[in-house]
């Protein structure tokens, strides 16, 4: 019984060598997408701004006039563009466009709102960072406060999974604070 014991135990001691598996350490996918090279938009709106050659504008689904999709196949995210002229309704859209980002506190870590303000142009409007694990990582909208009224939002055609998204998310925060930076109404 002995000779077994022995036998066991030393069959054990060699089985603790250095190639037991060891986990992998967490980290972050790393997504590098191509430098953003901006164009201005050739839109029969209201309006014009600069977006990037990455992606593609197409007609909303809803068909309704100057509402566009931006599609970024590459990141499977699309931004949608909605503009409505004001009518004496100014305060009802504000109302909207501000409970929007709202609608994502469920999910949301946090949300940071920036205020917009561009006189020379008379553009004026809030642009919506959210964090965490919510349907839209970015919206803003816009406004001369007179005739004009305009909402984005960037939205991911996947399960909302922060740490997964992060890069596309980041990427798209950026072009649509360009789109914001370039925005003009048009006379």
């Amino acid at each position: 019984m002995r000779k077994y014991a022995f036998v066991l135990v030393l069959l054990m001691l060699m089985g603790c060598g250095e190639d037991a598996a060891t986990p992998k350490p967490r980290a972050f996918l790393s997504l590098n997408y191509p430098e953003a090279k901006y164009e201005p938009t050739n839109l029969n709106c209201p309006y014009n701004f600069e977006i990037n050659t990455l992606s593609e504008i197409k007609a909303s689904l809803n068909n309704i006039p100057c509402w566009i999709d931006l599609e970024y196949n590459e990141l499977n995210g699309t931004i949608f563009v909605t503009y409505q002229p004001i009518n004496n309704n100014l305060d009802s859209l504000l109302a909207d466009a501000q409970k929007l980002p709202l609608q994502h506190t469920i999910k949301a870590d946090a949300i940071e709102g920036d205020v917009y303000t561009n006189e020379v142009q008379d553009v004026y409007g809030m642009f919506y960072e959210v964090s965490g694990d919510a349907a839209s990582q970015a919206q803003f909208y816009l406004t001369d406060s007179v005739n004009h009224f305009v909402t984005a939002s960037a939205y991911f055609r996947t399960k909302p999974n922060y740490d997964s998204i992060i890069p596309a998310a980041d990427y798209l925060k950026k072009d649509m604070k360009h789109m914001i930076e370039t925005f003009r109404w048009k006379d």
